[in-house]
């Protein structure tokens, strides 16, 4: 087959097909066995096109050429070779336009880029990029059971401020991704959780942008090390036994001169602006566009080993008029409804394509609307997602934990909504970063009432979350209670754990992580209804839900209460499902937790009667503003 640089003319053709999965192992920069580096880059429209860095010192740089194809066309694809260049150096292309401006881009397919505030991109070799890695055993076990048949008990994290060396907003010293490795992995594994979830990881200039504005979709950030060192992190995160996710932002990217924004002078990957955030839409109608960002994602999953992919923003996406109040300013699709449908068919592409290249990992949806099947297969009209974020559970049931105990049972419809659809997608419920930011106030925060009703309200959250269907999902610093809003600029609170009630709190969080892992029926069937059965939804004068879960044995369930009033009953009778004795095996108001200790402490018989549509009940303590769970036993 034909070579054109050091590209072949089929992967030029699938690359403007939009149909190039892995367009990053010859777009770019690639290290050539020591002798130099091949450049190649897509930029369409242009007069000249020149590589500049530190190999030339930064000089008026080395002149790429147009690639030529069969009959004369132009590829738009510009290469060359610099002899010399090697691992580690600064580099960029300077462009310039069919207007004769010129300007200096960072390369959209960096492996590596320069810690802000430089912005140029870094030469990655194998001095960068090389590492061994160690987790066969966590691949091949990640191959042979299904995620969903899996405990799924997310931590977020911002790798920036989960610890810092100081105290130094103006600049910030970083943990570093070996660091991390060491501290948050252990972490991680010892609290009981399954999956990290981190933050966007992807190079971006501003550090208040937490992320979520790319400008190096294919560069780990240089702030805490080599992409070699994030390789390190993930491997020891697999080896722990702990899955990976990345936030993903392929709806938009953000303005910075360097970056993607007018790359050849003109629209290219930006489609218009997003106007909810002042960034730019990227164009899904361009082949080469989706080329990009669909081998991103690849890419990640491929170099990095990583277990899923959480994508931002998908609403903003999906919408053709979001963030857009102004009805005049309103557009409609060919159908006349507001759907972006170019944006749905790159969203279902990128989950087929993934789902045939890796079917071992998932992708979620953080999708905020009412959007049907985002679940579903593309060819049952669904967009793909394997998961769901429930954003509706999530604000109800923060709406309702803010409101003071004497209104509650005018709310109680807040807590039971959402069994009402939980089982229409497959859905991971969020309690993130977004909800401890910009005036929302820490989780501890909402909880009404005095210190230990807002530690017992927290823990009540966390338990009625755990014990609901769906995947679990938590940002860093709830499980130590911390009062202050999330400071993405300094490192979370971990001096409180030398007070009594957070060190409580944190072990509570710790014991309930591993509780789960150790019951099977809050996991083993949580995405359709043989996995959950409501005992008793209506009791809004007392504020207590009653519910089982359902494991696979049929003898395999258990019995959760959960009171959210400062109430406490001395001889609550609750119908259960089967004659026998029952045992209490989790209680959020143990003393050990900062609790009230109203615990069962002894098996309870079953009694003839019927309880809320079942022959037999069992009378138990009902502890205040707590969750107590119950299994049958043998004994």
């Amino acid at each position: 087959m034909a070579e054109y640089g050091h590209l072949t003319e089929n992967e030029i053709t699938l690359f403007h097909q939009g149909k190039d999965f892995r367009c990053y192992r010859k777009f770019g920069a690639h290290a050539q066995g020591g002798k130099g580096f091949h450049f190649a880059l897509w930029a369409p429209r242009v007069k000249s096109v020149h590589v500049i860095g530190e190999f030339d010192g930064w000089r008026d740089g080395i002149p790429m050429a147009c690639v030529d194809l069969p009959g004369g066309s132009q590829s738009d694809i510009w290469t060359c070779f610099v002899p010399g260049a090697i691992d580690g150096m600064l580099y960029k292309f300077r462009i310039e336009t069919l207007s004769g401006e010129v300007l200096y881009k960072a390369d959209p397919f960096a492996f590596f880029a320069e810690k802000r505030p430089g912005t140029a991109s870094r030469l990655a070799g194998p001095n960068t990029l090389k590492h061994r890695w160690n987790d066969e055993e966590w691949i091949k076990q990640r191959k042979s059971e299904s995620h969903f048949k899996k405990p799924m008990n997310i931590y977020e994290v911002h790798l920036g401020s989960w610890k810092q060396h100081g105290k130094n907003a103006e600049d910030p010293v970083f943990f570093s991704y070996r660091e991390l490795a060491k501290e948050l992995t252990s972490y991680v594994k010892d609290m009981g959780y399954t999956y990290v979830e981190l933050m966007p990881v992807m190079e971006h200039p501003f550090d208040g942008s937490w992320g979520y504005q790319t400008t190096g979709y294919y560069a780990p950030t240089s702030r805490y090390g080599l992409p070699k060192d994030f390789k390190y992190l993930i491997d020891c995160f697999h080896q722990a036994g702990i899955g990976v996710i990345l936030d993903w932002v392929p709806g938009h990217f953000c303005r910075d001169a360097h970056g993607l924004c007018r790359f050849n002078g003109s629209e290219l990957f930006e489609s218009e602006e997003h106007v909810e955030w002042g960034t730019y839409k990227f164009d899904y109608s361009r082949p080469e566009v989706r080329s990009f960002l669909i081998s991103n994602a690849i890419f990640w999953l491929e170099e990095y080993h990583v277990d899923g992919i959480r994508v931002d923003g998908v609403s903003s996406m999906l919408y053709l008029n979001y963030g857009i109040d102004d009805p005049a300013q309103k557009r409609f699709n060919h159908k006349g409804g507001e759907e972006d449908l170019v944006a749905q068919a790159f969203l279902q592409e990128l989950n087929e394509v993934i789902g045939r290249l890796h079917p071992d990992v998932f992708t979620v949806a953080e999708e905020s609307t009412a959007w049907p099947l985002v679940t579903y297969p593309p060819e049952e009209g669904g967009l793909g997602f394997h998961y769901k974020w429930d954003m509706g559970w999530m604000n109800d049931t923060l709406r309702y934990c803010a409101l003071d105990f004497p209104f509650r049972d005018g709310s109680h419809q807040l807590l039971t909504f959402s069994m009402m659809y939980a089982f229409n997608e497959n859905f991971i419920l969020p309690l993130s970063h977004d909800e401890v930011v910009h005036g929302k106030c820490s989780l501890i925060q909402r909880m009404p009432g005095d210190y230990w009703r807002q530690f017992a309200g927290l823990r009540l959250l966390l338990m009625y979350q755990m014990c609901h269907s769906g995947g679990k999902l938590n940002f860093m610093g709830n499980e130590i209670g911390q009062f202050i809003e999330w400071r993405f600029y300094e490192g979370l609170e971990w001096f409180l754990l030398d007070y009594d009630a957070h060190a409580r709190h944190q072990k509570f969080v710790k014991a309930m992580n591993h509780f789960y892992l150790n019951t099977p029926s809050l996991w083993q069937q949580n995405y359709d209804w043989s996995g959950y059965q409501w005992l008793d939804a209506d009791n809004r004068d007392q504020s207590i839900l009653l519910f089982k879960r359902q494991g696979k044995k049929e003898d395999d369930f258990t019995i959760i209460l959960l009171n959210f009033q400062p109430d406490t009953y001395k001889e609550y009778k609750i119908g259960v499902p089967a004659a026998g004795a029952y045992r209490e095996i989790f209680n959020s108001d143990r003393e050990e937790f900062g609790g009230s200790n109203h615990i069962n402490p002894r098996p309870l018989k079953t009694k003839k009667g019927v309880y809320h549509g079942q022959e037999q009940y069992i009378e138990i303590i009902v502890p205040p503003i707590g969750a107590v769970i119950f299994a049958p036993t043998l004994t």
